[in-house]
């Protein structure tokens, strides 16, 4: 069973940057893993991706150019680098990971509990 936990959500300001990390537990070698988010009263969406070797990665348009996902396999860790952040950002925002050969836009097994992300403007 794989467990995921985030942190690092808080409140920032328009323009400000945010870290999340994600720390994974269990077996998760070879796994890809997705950062979502979903916002008030809107269904949750894709952020980003990244594959087991950091090669190759995916990104929502509305993240392009101003987050960077990455991760650390020794630590068993992917982090979400949040630039320019817009009010529009404001999310709950989950890691998600699963096993390779599936979408990495859309299909997730294992999902963490959230963090909460504000952005003032």
């Amino acid at each position: 069973q794989v467990q995921l936990v985030e942190s690092g959500g808080g409140l920032v300001q328009a323009g400000g940057s945010l870290r999340l990390s994600c720390a994974a537990s269990g077996r998760t070698f070879g796994y890809v893993f997705g950062w979502f988010r979903q916002a008030p009263g809107k269904e949750r969406e894709f952020v980003a991706s990244i594959s087991w070797s950091g090669g190759s990665t995916t990104y929502a348009d509305s993240a392009k150019g101003r987050f960077t996902i990455s991760r650390d396999n020794a630590k068993n860790t992917v982090y979400l680098q949040m630039n320019r952040a817009t009010p529009e950002d404001t999310a709950v925002y989950y890691c998600a990971a699963t096993p390779p050969g599936k979408r990495p836009t859309q299909e997730y097994d294992y999902w963490g509990q959230g963090t909460q992300v504000t952005v003032s403007s």
